[in-house]
């Protein structure tokens, strides 16, 4: 089977499951495993200039969305080079990866054939789940549950070691400017490590929220965890806004690695999240840095 992953998380998704041979075709996004890109065509590029800042980013987004432009560019040969029989899309979010619509129309004016699954989580169990139906398609099902089943484990370890600890509410701050609170997965991921997300929704589309309502809600603890960011970018940006934020711990984190993309790493996330937020485990600094 020759597959073709659109998202970084079915990247990893399918790594941990085994199937790097079966991986052609991967986007500019794609990271984890480290060099997972060397040797493999680069399906997708982003129009966004990586060097402008937070702010300068909403405002191309939010007009190339009033244009009905997409952020990302298909790259129609490179994808007709990986001749897919599987193609690992989404389309719980235009901004994050290329919606399923534009692969649709890529597959449909190269005459690919391939079965196009589209994987659009909402929440932690849903990750997981998601896990199961890529090896499902990708003919190694008892895989998946295996996989699944170890991260579940792993995250009952943790709810149990922090059960009968108070939870701190934290604030989860997904984009410095506009401020974005956290949304889909994030606040599951927050309360697995023992803590009560503020401003979030749960399963839904993370949104703006104001300065008023930062102060008003009083967090214990924020953590800023910026989307497309690993943590010296995220402790750079944290570090931006720090004297903006009202008291309480502030830590910054590898946001991509183990918050906003929704693969096996989110329950790394929730690991070193119980170390901040309890002491329990090692407090992995590779992730997670406390800066107030």
């Amino acid at each position: 089977m020759r597959i073709v992953s659109f998202l970084p998380s079915a990247t990893e998704i399918i790594c941990d499951l085994g199937l790097e041979k079966e991986l052609v075709g991967v986007t500019y996004e794609c990271s984890w495993p480290q060099g997972v890109q060397i040797g493999r065509e680069i399906v997708v590029n982003s129009y966004i200039d990586p060097s402008l800042t937070p702010a300068e980013i909403s405002l191309f987004v939010s007009e190339r969305s009033r244009q009905g432009l997409s952020l990302y560019k298909i790259e129609d040969s490179a994808l007709q080079q990986c001749d897919p029989d599987l193609i690992l899309s989404q389309d719980i979010c235009g901004v994050c990866a290329v919606p399923v619509g534009d692969i649709d129309a890529a597959a449909a004016r190269l005459d690919c054939h391939a079965e196009i699954l589209q994987i659009d989580p909402h929440t932690l169990d849903d990750v997981i789940d998601s896990i199961i139906t890529i090896a499902r398609s990708a003919g190694v099902e008892e895989r998946g549950v295996a996989l699944a089943s170890e991260l579940r484990n792993r995250l009952a370890e943790v709810s149990r070691k922090v059960a009968d600890r108070p939870a701190p509410t934290v604030l989860v701050i997904e984009w410095i400017d506009p401020v974005f609170g956290s949304g889909h997965w994030v606040p599951d991921v927050i309360s697995r490590a023992g803590g009560r997300a503020l401003l979030s929704n749960s399963g839904g589309d993370s949104s703006v929220i104001t300065w008023d309502e930062i102060y008003a809600a009083k967090p214990d603890v924020i953590l800023v965890a910026p989307c497309g960011y690993g943590l010296d970018e995220s402790i750079a940006q944290a570090e931006s806004i720090l004297d903006k934020l009202p008291d309480g711990q502030v830590w910054a984190i590898d946001a991509d690695a183990v918050i906003v993309r929704p693969g096996p790493r989110l329950v790394d996330g929730v690991e070193a999240l119980a170390a901040a937020l309890h002491g329990v485990g090692e407090l992995p600094n590779n992730i997670i840095r406390r800066l107030r």
